[in-house]
């Protein structure tokens, strides 16, 4: 018994943890076009950005490729078991197109504020009825949303 708790705590910090990566929001000087101050609840759903803190997100032109690689190390850590790259479900869909179906903030908000997205968002309400399985927290920081946004932006094709 003591095994398999030495083994879950390993594996939980080895979960939370990836390298080369800015551990707080302080940390994350690139983090400036991403506006996630605290707002009042009434103010908190729009319907395209769904409900959370993130309320404005500037995209870049081209990629920024640190952040591509950022993302790609979040998603292969927290992310690829349940989610591919192409069209094709595993436990959650398919993550091909998402860029271009859904609003940067909404991407944000739902990686970021997945429980309260899931109780109170229709859209990923629609994506929890198709899945059958609730996409669990991850506990994944602003910083970090915005680099695995980027690299869902470049498997959806951006340069």
């Amino acid at each position: 018994m003591k095994k398999i708790a030495l083994f879950l705590g390993i594996a939980v910090m080895l979960f939370n943890c990836s390298p080369d990566k800015p551990k707080t929001q302080e940390e994350y000087p690139e983090n400036n076009e991403v506006q996630s101050e605290p707002v009042p609840a009434a103010n908190l759903m729009d319907p395209g950005k769904g409900i959370g803190s993130v309320k404005s997100v500037t995209l870049n032109t081209p990629l920024e490729q640190d952040r591509v690689k950022r993302g790609n190390a979040i998603y292969e850590m927290k992310c690829s078991a349940c989610h591919k790259l192409n069209t094709d479900r595993l436990v959650g869909p398919g993550w091909n197109g998402i860029t271009k179906r859904r609003r940067p903030e909404w991407i944000m908000n739902m990686v970021t504020n997945v429980d309260v997205m899931l109780d109170k968002d229709a859209e990923a309400q629609k994506l929890l009825e198709l899945c059958l399985t609730r996409m669990p927290n991850q506990n994944v920081s602003i910083g970090d949303a915005r680099d695995v946004l980027e690299f869902m932006r470049q498997n959806d094709g951006e340069k």
